[in-house]
């Protein structure tokens, strides 16, 4: 009887603090868009969205919202998870920048 096994393999990516994550905007822009040999403005009515906002995602002007993110979700093929996470990561590490949290203090549970 054969044996059955299982590999898990963990990766760690290790990327440069100092500058944003990327925002999926450069993504479509660099990586999506060319692979898929699509002019942009049908790209746009795929997405039932007009080419002034195609193109404010990807000049990274506009973030992709959770229901942005489900339709490139289905363009794409890949799910929404991964546009959503990218937006967050990006906004997130904004905002730790540009918000002085200096005056707020870390406040800790009295129970014993």
């Amino acid at each position: 009887m054969p044996s059955t096994w299982t590999w898990k393999i963990t990766m760690t990516a290790r990327r440069n603090t100092a500058q944003p994550p990327t925002h999926p905007g450069a993504l479509l822009r660099e990586v999506v868009l060319p692979s898929l040999n699509r002019p942009k403005a049908e790209i746009a009515r795929f997405l039932d969205i007009s080419r002034e906002s195609l193109y404010r995602i990807l000049d990274e002007k506009q973030p992709v919202t959770p229901p942005m993110a489900v339709k490139l979700g289905k363009l794409c093929g890949n799910g929404p998870h991964l546009w959503v996470r990218m937006q967050a990561n990006h906004d997130l590490w904004r905002a730790e920048r540009d918000i002085d949290v200096s005056g707020i203090p870390t406040l800790e549970s009295e129970v014993a």
